[in-house]
């Protein structure tokens, strides 16, 4: 993960719901994160899926990412190269989700009420501001352990990491 991201903005309204971001009926039938993305938020943004670059960022409203607990909801739009989820808030499950997989998430009500569909965004989660045109909104930067987690690709691979990294120091004499 980069510390920083631009991209464009894809607009989406207050709770979006995790069959709204990966539809259900794929959930037992696509298991590869890119056949996943293929189907990122078809059914509020047909477009979506074909037009997201890598870098391209979700703006959404409020309880982003209600309903199931479904990883598949993050998995999509990291497998589709977004770059972050910016909501004025995020359910608690998903929230979770996104950084267990390595999906940036931000907080930022103050972007949300001004930033328009199509428009470029920067997020620089290390320093917590985003930059839209000529104004930056702060937001709490991201902890290192969460920035860890991110950098890592996800909890599982941060995790595998720190076992690595304690496997190769020498054992402690008593």
């Amino acid at each position: 993960m980069e510390k920083r991201v631009t991209g464009k903005a894809w607009l989406f309204g207050d709770d979006i719901n995790t069959d709204v971001i990966f539809p259900g009926k794929y959930t037992y039938s696509l298991s590869d994160p890119i056949e996943m993305a293929k189907h990122a938020m078809e059914d509020a943004d047909p477009t979506f899926a074909a037009g997201v670059a890598a870098g391209d960022v979700v703006v959404a409203g409020k309880n982003f990412g209600c309903g199931s607990s479904r990883e598949q909801a993050a998995t999509c739009l990291k497998a589709a190269g977004v770059g972050a989820v910016i909501a004025k808030s995020f359910s608690r499950i998903y929230f979770r989700n996104a950084i267990n997989l390595g999906l940036p998430i931000v907080q930022c009500p103050e972007l949300v009420e001004h930033v328009q569909a199509g428009d470029v965004v920067t997020v620089d989660f290390a320093k917590g501001v985003i930059e839209h045109g000529a104004e930056a909104y702060a937001f709490p930067p991201l902890p290192d352990s969460v920035m860890a987690i991110l950098e890592a690709g996800g909890l599982a691979e941060s995790v595998r990491r720190s076992l690595e990294i304690k496997g190769s120091e020498p054992p402690h004499e008593h």
